[in-house]
């Protein structure tokens, strides 16, 4: 079905407020992805305040383009989503790993990460600095971690002095 020159329009006004109302767009590319896994992947992503949506790749690069954000999405081979995520990158990263693992593993189609943009620090995130990004722990597993870190010399010490006790007695 073609699209008028209006909806066209609309589109693009849409997906330019959508890049300046949130932090984080990812892009992704997809072929053969069921509709059924899709809406798996879009209740994921709106548990963690973000929105999937499906949009021509000429009218998502005019979109970039006008919002000012350096990537071209005429380079991909397949078709185009967009991920808006109103948190930072780290708030979808891990979903949508976990997400194209799925598909990759079960032989469902094609799921890949394109690249992302931080519309904070303003600057494309490539594809390999957003996997690595979504295989980072939770924050609470990186805190609890720092703790133990810091408690450690502590510990060390009472092990130290408690050993010591043993000897003299």
């Amino acid at each position: 079905m073609s699209l008028t020159k209006k909806q066209k329009i609309s589109l693009v006004d849409e997906s330019v407020k959508r890049l300046k109302e949130n932090e984080t767009a990812v892009f992704v590319g997809f072929n053969g992805v069921l509709v059924e896994d899709f809406k798996k992947l879009k209740r994921e992503l709106k548990k963690a305040g973000a929105d999937l949506k499906v949009v021509k790749k000429r009218l998502l690069n005019i979109s970039l383009k006008n919002s000012g954000i350096n990537f071209d999405t005429m380079t991909a081979k397949s078709q185009i989503a967009a991920v808006f995520a109103k948190g930072d990158l780290t708030s979808v990263a891990a979903t949508i790993n976990k997400f194209a693992k799925v598909i990759k593993k079960s032989k469902k189609g094609e799921f890949e990460v394109l690249g992302a943009y931080d519309m904070k620090e303003k600057r494309v995130v490539d594809a390999k600095e957003f996997n690595l990004v979504a295989t980072l722990p939770s924050r609470e597993v990186l805190l609890s971690q720092i703790a133990m870190m810091l408690t450690m010399p502590i510990k060390k010490i009472m092990i130290g002095l408690n050993e010591r006790a043993k000897q003299v007695v």
